[in-house]
């Protein structure tokens, strides 16, 4: 007896894809669900944790804002800023750059320059940084590794800050006048009483110009200050983690410096 074998049909290019394609999702997917076995928690890259006017802050934000309070005078002094307290700066933030035609961002664009000197003064006069010796280049790299900064991420914020307190002295020192009855009652009940008896208290003559300028900065934070609640109450804040709502601030309204 003799027996014929059949030989199976060559496979035709299209079924040969077809069966390659199918094999490579199989082998896919074991590599996947051996991955999801050895990892039992999902790892959260980033996450919305408010939104104003549309413009949503991310957590990363909020971590980002929180290392960089380190910069600001109080904050060093104080401690660690909360995540609560970082959060209101930056919807303060926010709601104010929303406030910037984008020809006006071009004319309050800090200079290279302007943005050096500023680190300059944070390095020599910064209460926490003339106690972490940062005057020196060697000190100063060392405080940025600690509080876990680089200079280029310093070199952004100051940037950013820098446009937002121009634009606000921008729309708010126009049409104020300082009058030299103003300043003259500031030096006698303000700066005199300052002095021990025996130090010598400079002549009003050269005070003035510096006296007009805390005036006007005063004028300005007043009016300043009415704004932001203004644009708080009529802008649509969403806070959508509510830890972050503890301090309770955020929901009364209340205005928080930039």
């Amino acid at each position: 007896m003799s027996f014929s074998r059949k030989l199976p049909h060559a496979c035709s290019p299209r079924m040969f894809w077809v069966a390659a394609t199918l094999a490579c999702v199989f082998c896919c997917g074991l590599l996947l669900s051996a991955q999801s076995a050895t990892e039992s928690t999902p790892v959260v890259l980033d996450r919305v944790v408010a939104v104003v006017n549309g413009r949503a802050i991310l957590s990363s934000d909020l971590r980002e804002e929180t290392l960089l309070s380190v910069l600001e005078p109080s904050e060093g002094e104080a401690g660690a800023e909360t995540p609560q307290q970082s959060l209101e700066r930056l919807i303060s933030r926010t709601l104010i750059r929303q406030q910037i035609r984008e020809e006006d961002a071009r004319s309050l664009e800090p200079t290279p320059k302007e943005i050096e000197d500023r680190i300059g003064e944070i390095r020599r006069e910064l209460p926490i940084c003339v106690r972490e010796n940062c005057a020196t280049e060697e000190g100063w790299n060392a405080f940025l590794a600690r509080h876990g900064l680089t200079e280029g991420r310093v070199k952004a914020y100051l940037r950013s800050r820098m446009q937002v307190l121009r634009f606000i002295e921008m729309r708010f020192s126009q049409g104020i006048q300082i009058s030299p009855q103003d300043v003259e009652t500031y030096y006698h009940n303000m700066l005199v009483p300052q002095y021990q008896p025996g130090q010598t208290v400079p002549q009003l003559s050269a005070v003035a110009p510096r006296i007009e300028e805390i005036l006007l900065q005063q004028q300005v934070n007043a009016m300043f200050s009415g704004w932001l609640d203004s644009l708080r109450k009529q802008g649509e804040i969403e806070v959508l983690d509510p830890a972050l709502e503890a301090s309770g601030s955020l929901s009364q309204g209340g205005a928080t410096a930039p």
